[in-house]
């Protein structure tokens, strides 16, 4: 459990009293981050949706279910990992988040991963991996490859949803793509 003390705690703090964009006026609640404060695995997905808006959780609707099989596929479970988001509310209708509220999130994001330091860090989509490797590039072209970041890997996958979407041949996709997640943790 989080201390007053704690620095990540005090950033999820911070988050919440967050006004800097408009998706403050629209939230329920701030979807800051969940998981181990020291995990050396950490996914960044791109925004909560409604069920995580609603619960304050990130990834808990259909496309966490699948993120969750996902990891334990590879043998670990959601309390050995970290999860957050490149925008911590939810945009009105699950639009995508606009630059601006991209803008004023990531720098919650950036002190998040100063302060949870994981050794390999899964981007989920096009937002999280054009935000975090400074590209246009598209996930479909940058997904089954890793990349140097920070003081480790930065391995881009397909966003749950898209995998849900797209079904058989994105599903075997993400399947590999854990294969390389583990492979890399074990390395």
């Amino acid at each position: 459990m989080a201390t007053p003390t704690d620095p990540l705690a005090a950033l999820a703090a911070r988050a919440h009293d967050c006004r800097a964009c408009g998706l403050a006026a629209t939230r329920t609640n701030v979807v800051f981050g969940v998981g181990d404060p020291r995990a050396p695995l950490m996914f960044v997905g791109e925004g909560p949706g409604e069920q995580e808006d609603l619960q304050g959780e990130p990834f808990v609707g259909r496309a966490g279910r699948l993120l969750t099989t996902l990891i334990e596929g590879i043998g670990l479970t959601r309390e050995d990992v970290y999860i957050a988001n490149v925008v911590k509310c939810r945009p009105p209708g699950n639009r995508n988040p606009a630059p601006d509220e991209i803008a004023a999130c990531a720098p919650f994001l950036e002190e998040q991963l100063d302060l949870v330091e994981p050794r390999v860090v899964v981007t989920l989509g096009n937002f999280a991996t054009k935000l975090l490797l400074d590209t246009k590039v598209g996930i479909t072209k940058l997904r089954g490859q890793t990349f140097p970041y920070r003081d480790g890997v930065l391995i881009p996958v397909l966003h749950p949803s898209a995998v849900l979407r797209n079904g058989g041949a994105a599903l075997a996709q993400a399947r590999a793509d854990f294969v390389t997640i583990k492979r890399t943790l074990a390395a």
